[in-house]
C-alpha cells in the first residue's frame, strides 16, 4: 500500500533502538524524511546511517535527552517544520506505590506527558496553518488496564491520553490527527529490563522469567519493532485522516476488554 506520505518530515524521539527506531524505519520505506533523536549519539548515528543506506531519504539526528528544556530547545530549532510528529520516552522504573515520592512522580510526568505536550504545543500550530499533520504519541497498555508494579507510567501516560482526547479533536478540523499507540510487551531493552527484574526477585533466569510472561500473551510471543512501526506508519499516513483521538493497542490481546 502507498502509504501518500513520500517527502513529508518527521520528527522522530527516542528512535535509536526500539520502538521508536521501529517506526522511524517503517516511515523511512514510506519515503518520509526523518529527524531522528536519541540520548546516545554513538547509537543513534549508527541507526541513521542505516536507515539513510536502507531507504534513501535525508536523516538528520540531533542527539540530546528531549525531556530537558534544553534538550527539547535544541531538538525543535533543528527539527523545524515537521509533517509528522512521534513523540516516545523511556518509561519510569517499577516498584510500589509506597516507594515514590513527589519527585519521582514529577521525572516520570516531564518525561512521559509533560515533554510530549511541550513538542506538540510547538509543532501542531505549523501543521494547523499548513493543513495536514499527524502526531502519534507511544504511550502503553497500562492506560487502558493499569500494571500495578508500573504505578509512576500508569499516573503519567494517562495524563497525556486525557490532554490528547481533547486537542485531537481542537486540531481535527485543520487536517491535523492526534493518536496513540498503546504497547504491550515489544521484544526490546524495556522488556529485558523488566524480565530481568522478575528474573532477580523470583530467583529464575531471564529465560524463564520471559516464558511466564509471554504465556500471559494470547498471542504468546512478544511484539515486533517492525510491526509496531508499521502501525505508526499506517497513522501518519493519508489513510489514516478519519482515526482522531484514538487509543490503539498493540498488546497481541494482553488487555482482556471488551471494548
Amino acid at each position: 500500500m502507498d502509504l501518500g506520505i513520500a517527502g513529508k518530515r518527521a520528527l522522530v524521539c527516542a528512535s535509536s533502538k526500539g520502538l521508536g527506531l521501529g517506526c522511524a524505519q517503517a516511515l523511512a520505506a514510506a519515503g518520509v524524511d526523518l529527524v531522528m533523536n536519541a540520548r546516545g549519539e554513538q547509537a543513534l548515528e549508527a541507526a541513521a546511517r542505516e536507515i539513510r543506506d536502507a531507504h534513501g531519504v535525508a536523516v538528520e539526528t540531533v542527539a540530546c535527552d528531549v525531556t530537558s528544556a534544553e534538550g527539547q530547545s535544541q531538538l525543535l530549532g533543528a527539527a523545524g517544520e515537521v509533517d509528522i510528529l512521534v513523540t516516545n520516552a523511556g518509561g519510569p522504573p517499577p516498584g510500589l506505590w509506597s516507594d515514590w515520592d513527589r519527585d519521582d512522580f514529577i521525572a516520570a510526568l516531564d518525561a512521559n506527558m509533560l515533554t510530549p505536550i511541550a513538542l506538540m504545543r510547538v509543532l501542531l500550530p505549523g501543521m494547523m496553518a499548513r493543513g495536514w499533520g499527524r502526531v502519534v504519541n507511544i504511550t502503553s497498555q497500562s492506560v487502558r488496564a493499569p500494571i500495578p508494579v508500573l504505578g509512576l507510567s500508569n499516573a503519567a501516560r494517562t495524563g497525556l491520553t486525557g490532554y490528547v482526547a481533547g486537542t485531537a479533536r481542537q486540531v481535527a478540523p485543520s487536517g491535523v490527527t492526534i493518536n496513540n499507540l498503546l504497547p504491550g510487551i515489544h521484544a526490546t531493552d524495556r522488556a529485558d529490563a523488566l524480565d530481568g527484574g522478575v528474573a532477580e526477585q523470583k530467583g529464575i533466569s531471564l529465560d524463564e522469567a520471559r516464558a511466564e510472561r509471554q504465556a500471559t500473551i494470547p498471542a504468546r510471543r512478544y511484539g515486533q519493532a517492525e510491526e509496531f512501526g508499521a502501525a505508526c506508519a499506517f497513522l501518519c499516513s493519508r489513510h489514516a485522516g478519519f482515526i482522531v483521538g484514538q487509543n490503539i493497542l498493540l498488546d497481541g490481546g494482553a488487555t482482556n476488554l471488551t471494548m
